[in-house]
């Protein structure tokens, strides 16, 4: 199960994600970003209440890192352990902004 909630203030958008990012919710976060993105310079990911991500998850937040390249910026915060440990195995620590 994921929970998603996404605050917009004009071209700052927030989306915090509770629960788990695997094979089964992430076509959710897939098409809750898609389109969303359109205008936006800034995109802050919160992880405050994620408890697991696995790759299809991964795939997900690095497709949405790959579109802000090109529009402006994103960052991940509220990193918790697991998570962190993660992206440093898999290499996502180098090519996200991890506040």
């Amino acid at each position: 199960m994921l929970n998603i909630k996404k605050d917009q203030k004009d071209d700052k958008l927030t989306i915090a994600l509770n629960g788990k990012l695997d094979t089964m919710t992430s076509p959710q976060l897939e098409e809750e970003i898609s389109g969303c993105l359109e205008g936006i310079s800034e995109l802050v990911l919160d992880l405050a209440g994620l408890e697991y991500i696995s790759s299809a998850g991964l795939r997900v937040i690095l497709s949405m890192q790959k579109i802000m390249n090109r529009s402006g910026e994103m960052r991940v915060i509220h990193v918790n352990e697991v998570i962190q440990d993660i992206f440093d195995v898999t290499g996502f620590s180098d090519i996200l902004t991890i506040a």
